[in-house]
């Protein structure tokens, strides 16, 4: 089974978007000044924006669960040591090598409600991120240390 990922609005992008849209309609209804209403009516704008646009959780095209993502970045000189720690103790990945460059990608789809973690390795081809191993799925209990 081919587990894909597609992006769907969460419920805190649904949250956020009305939560703007309802200020900024309380905001025009209350008898104020002009500046006051002028700045209801941008944020009812940008409610209907963040609802039309934003989408940060995922969703597996197989099973229609949830997910949520992280990523790490690499350097190129840490592919090798990633790739053995994904297929069989993801949890020895040392994240202190994080963020220290970005020629390889770890992402990370996890839902806790599904107890369930997706990993996969990209490397970084000029222009976009190619995978370059398949994808992992363990328990979350086993890759805790990598979502936080």
């Amino acid at each position: 089974m081919e587990n894909t990922f597609v992006r769907v609005r969460s419920a805190k992008d649904i949250v956020i978007s009305l939560s703007l849209i309802i200020l900024g309609s309380v905001l025009v209804a209350l008898p104020t000044g002009a500046g006051i209403n002028i700045a209801g009516f941008f944020m009812i704008f940008a409610g209907i924006i963040v609802v039309l646009v934003l989408r940060t959780g995922y969703r597996n095209t197989a099973t229609g669960e949830k997910f949520q993502k992280t990523e790490h970045y690499f350097q190129q000189t840490m592919n090798a040591a990633i790739s053995s720690a994904l297929e069989s103790k993801p949890e020895t990945i040392d994240l202190t090598e994080a963020d220290k460059g970005n020629a390889v990608k770890l992402d990370i789809y996890y839902s806790r409600s599904a107890d369930k973690a997706y990993l996969q390795l990209f490397e970084y081809i000029p222009y976009k991120y190619e995978p370059c191993s398949k994808m992992y799925e363990y328990e979350i209990k086993k890759v805790e240390k990598l979502i936080k």
